[in-house]
């Protein structure tokens, strides 16, 4: 089995309420407006969501993979999508939970993205030859640059939803 990994866990803390991160972060469109290299997401009849991802990997080029997820976690503090049963190639799972602190919420994300194939040939012809070792690693890299920029993407658009809520609140108090 040749297997391509990548991990990312951060946290951030952000100047919003619960109610506001966790809308933000369980809406999937913003993952499409804010991400680089999602291209995608849709709902299925059965409610399976697919996540269309595309990442540029040095030598082998642009690697297009549909992920099958369903939400398994739909919390107050925490939401969570797994692959659905049975997915045997592209495995997505991405949490986040959100726990507040005063004026802010401390928000941790986890994502783990996984390819599996037979062989080597089945996810690129050059794959044997650059190794899973060399490929999870470019893989991380840009998994890494995707999350990182969505999140810092999130933080401007919440914390100025924030800030016009509170001028709002200051002009309605005049």
């Amino acid at each position: 089995m040749f297997r391509i990994k990548a991990t990312y866990k951060d946290q951030l803390e952000l100047k919003t309420t619960i109610e506001r991160a966790r809308e933000f972060f369980g809406e999937l469109r913003n993952f499409v407006d804010l991400m680089p290299g999602i291209e995608g997401i849709r709902k299925d009849a059965s409610g399976i969501m697919r996540w269309i991802v595309r990442a540029e990997v040095p030598v082998i080029g642009a690697v297009h993979a549909s992920f099958a997820v369903e939400k398994t976690e739909d919390e107050p503090d925490r939401l969570e999508w797994s692959p659905v049963p049975g997915e045997m190639k592209n495995y997505l799972r991405y949490a986040a939970a959100f726990e507040e602190r005063g004026h802010k919420v401390l928000i941790r994300i986890a994502q783990h993205v996984e390819l599996r194939r037979p062989h080597a040939k089945d996810l690129h012809l050059l794959a044997g030859l650059i190794g899973e070792g060399a490929i999870s690693a470019e893989m991380q890299k840009r998994v890494g640059e995707m999350i990182r920029t969505f999140l810092e993407r999130a933080r401007v658009k919440l914390e100025s939803l924030e800030s016009e809520t509170t001028l709002e609140q200051e002009a309605e108090a005049v």
